[in-house]
Parts: structure tokens; C-alpha cells; sequence
């Protein structure tokens, strides 16, 4: 088959949840005997530096240079209109132009939409190439995701606005997200906690499952490159993200102190591009250090004595846990942070959701070597078995069977 990808930056190099996912979905595809073509956000510099990777599996067609989003405009669509965020959020009429121009030029027997940021371009598709089946591959339930932001900070009079907004967003997603799934021929999650919530939006409608996955063999690989200290906690993810926000200050301002009161020397990682102004509070600790952008966090995950998840809010896998347990390292995260995978607090990991428990967890585990080698190793096994591409790819060429046969 011919299939385009639609993804909302480039997939190489897959720094980040969204360019993991594509760049793994698309290789696997790809080596099934696909031909597979990559339409994109992006600029030529962009796309020269990682060309020879991205022509190894895939056509590209010239990037177009994601759309500034003002504040001003955010305010606008927020106050006139009832959009939500992120359908606007990379909306731009030259797009819309290309893609045309696309469709009307060449002809594909799958469209595959890779989250929800690019689903504003269904019309186009609709339009140029009506009988085309188009997959929604939703990287999170984004209703449910600010459904759990809001009830996060609803009670915290400091966040009262981020509350207000993730209550107009949430009901706004909810009523965008039920129209792309009702648009598309087959809908596509990443957990069954997110097929949950899009069957709530559409009864009766076609969804599978195709978990987020990594390449295990990448952060198994030993990396001794750097020294943190015996008892680093280390934390990853994009730092502008507020998920990540929240629970980086979480973790620091509520559960930190109850760690170094029983392990002196304890230190906590944040590792990850364009940290947050929030996060400046922390710079000043010398319990706390804020790396911004990495080149791999593989040295830090393996530098690590404790990866830590204190995340409160949000959807969808975490692709931050995969890599940890792929580098066979002991991970405490709440339940939340958990979502997606099938484990068991004791067993691949250790599960807590509030500030005393958290922190007891981390300290068992840093105080207990034997105990932190056993977690490693059964979440290593786990993540190998289930969230390897190997097992996970599999899953979408059935969803391509089923869609393109009927």
C-alpha cells in the first residue's frame, strides 16, 4: 500500500513522545513492504540535517514551517470563538494549499493523521480525496487530559486560571475530538484507559489499541558516560509541557525534603528542553539541578540510582517510563503517570500518589540495592515483551487490513 503520514513535526530525530512514536510506527511500516509518504511540519534546515535517516524509510514532500501562535491569537479563538487550542494550533492556509495540491496530484490508499493537532486538515482530505480511509492515530484523549489538568488545579487558588482554561478546553476538545472520530474510518489509541474515554465521546465506534513503544535494544545499552552522584533522582520529559511542570515542582517543593531527611545527599535531575519559567524558583537549590535540552537522556536514565514519575495529571503512555525500564532502571511514579501500562506496584515498578508515600518508595529503594536491581530487571523484561516496536507494529498493520478491506 501507499500510505501518507500527516505528523505534526518531523519524526527524526525522535526527541520527544510525538517524534517517537512516528518515527517508530513509520519504520515498521515501512520494513512491512509499505511505501509510505511524509507530509509535515518543519523548516529545510530541518529537513536537510536528517534527510538520508527520513529517505530511508519514507518520501518526503518539503516541510511547511509550523504557524507562530500569539498569545493574542490564543486569547482571541479563547474569548470569540468555541475552538479549542489545539485546533487551531497548527492551522496555517499554506498547509492547506500543499496538502491540495497533493491529494489532487497523487493518490494513497491510507491517510494516517498522527494526533490531534493535524486532524484540523480532515476537510482537506474530505475534500480532495473523499474515498481515501483516514486513521486517527490519537496520541492522547486531549479531552481527557485537560479534564485531569482542571481537577489538578481546581482547588489551588494560584492555578485558578490554568484551572479555567482546562475547563473551556476540555468541554471544547470534547466536542472537536468526537467530530475527527466520527471523520475518520478507524481511530487509533496508544492505552485502553484512552480507548475508555474516546468510546465515551463515540459508542460503537471502531478503536484499537497500538500501545507507544521504543527500541529496547537502544536504552539497554550500558552508558557509564556520566557520574550524578550515588542518589540521583532523575525526571525527563519536555519541560514546557505542564504536565511535566507540575509534577517537577511537585516532587521538588513536596516530596524532596522528605527524601534528604533520611538520605542527606539525595539530588533531583530535571532533564529537558525549554524548562518553564515556573521551574526558575528551583535554579536556586542546590538540591535541584535543570539540564534544558539533552542530545540523549540515555546517560542520564543510566546515571540515575531512582528515575522518578511524581506526575499528577494527563493521558496516553508515558514514553518516559519505557525508556527508564528499558534501561532496566528502579522507577516510583503515581498512578497517573503509570497510566497505559500493564504493571504492579512491587513488581516492575513502585506506585504512590501522595507526598509521604512517594517519598517513602524512593528512599526504600535508595537505601535497598538488591531491591532497585530487581525492579530494574522485571521492568526490562516487561518493556522488552510488550512496548519493543517488534510487538507493537503488528497491531497497526492489522488495524491497515481491516480498514482497507472493508
Amino acid at each position: 500500500m501507499r500510505i501518507l503520514f500527516i505528523t505534526p513535526q518531523l519524526p527524526e530525530p525522535p526527541h520527544g513522545g510525538n517524534a517517537l512514536r512516528c518515527s517508530g510506527l513509520m519504520r515498521g511500516v515501512h520494513a512491512a513492504g509499505h511505501d509510505i509518504v511524509l507530509y509535515t511540519f518543519g523548516t529545510l534546515a530541518e529537513l536537510e540535517r536528517n534527510r538520508e535517516t527520513l529517505e530511508s524509510y519514507c518520501a518526503t514532500i518539503d516541510p511547511v514551517p509550523a504557524p507562530r501562535r500569539r498569545l493574542r491569537d490564543r486569547l482571541r479563538d479563547l474569548l470569540l470563538t468555541h475552538k479549542p487550542d489545539m485546533e487551531r494550533r497548527l492551522y496555517t492556509p499554506l498547509f492547506v494549499d500543499h496538502l491540495k495540491r497533493l491529494l489532487i496530484n497523487e493518490s494513497f490508499d491510507l491517510i494516517q493523521l498522527e494526533g490531534l493537532e493535524v486532524a484540523v486538515y480532515l476537510p482537506v482530505i474530505e475534500q480532495c480525496q473523499p474515498d481515501t480511509p483516514v486513521i486517527y492515530d490519537a496520541h492522547n484523549a486531549e479531552f481527557d487530559l485537560q479534564r485531569s489538568m482542571y481537577e489538578t488545579d481546581a482547588n489551588r487558588l494560584r492555578r485558578l486560571p490554568g484551572a479555567v482554561y482546562s475547563w473551556l478546553q476540555w468541554h471544547r476538545l470534547a466536542r472537536f475530538e468526537r467530530r475527527v472520530c466520527l471523520a475518520s474510518a478507524h481511530v487509533v489509541t496508544v492505552s485502553d484507559a484512552d480507548a475508555e474515554a474516546m468510546h465515551w465521546l463515540t459508542p460503537e465506534y471502531p478503536i484499537t489499541v497500538v500501545p507507544n513503544g521504543i527500541d529496547v535494544q537502544r536504552y539497554a545499552q550500558t552508558d557509564a558516560s556520566l557520574d550524578l552522584g550515588p542518589h540521583a533522582l532523575v525526571f525527563t520529559g519536555s519541560m514546557s509541557y505542564r504536565p511535566n511542570v507540575d509534577a517537577a515542582l511537585w516532587f521538588a517543593d513536596e516530596i524532596l525534603h522528605r527524601v534528604r531527611a533520611r538520605v542527606p545527599d539525595a539530588k533531583f535531575f530535571i532533564v529537558g528542553s525549554h524548562p518553564h519559567r515556573r521551574l526558575d524558583t528551583l535554579r536556586r537549590r542546590e538540591d535541584v539541578e535543570i539540564t534544558g535540552w539533552v542530545p540523549d537522556v540515555n546517560p542520564f536514565l543510566h546515571a540515575a540510582a531512582v528515575y522518578v514519575a511524581p506526575l499528577r495529571m494527563g493521558s496516553g503512555t508515558r514514553l518516559k517510563l519505557l525508556q527508564a525500564m528499558a534501561a532496566q532502571q528502579a522507577i516510583v511514579s503515581t498512578t497517573v503517570g503509570a497510566l497505559g501500562l500493564n504493571v504492579q506496584d512491587g513488581v516492575e515498578l513502585r506506585l504512590a500518589d501522595d507526598a509521604g508515600q512517594f517519598a517513602e518508595a524512593v528512599i526504600t529503594l535508595l537505601e535497598n540495592q538488591a531491591e532497585r536491581q530487581a525492579l530494574g530487571e522485571a521492568g526490562a523484561n516487561y518493556v522488552r515483551a510488550h512496548h519493543d516496536w517488534s510487538a507493537i507494529v503488528p497491531r497497526l498493520l492489522q488495524v491497515y487490513d481491516q480498514v482497507v478491506g472493508t
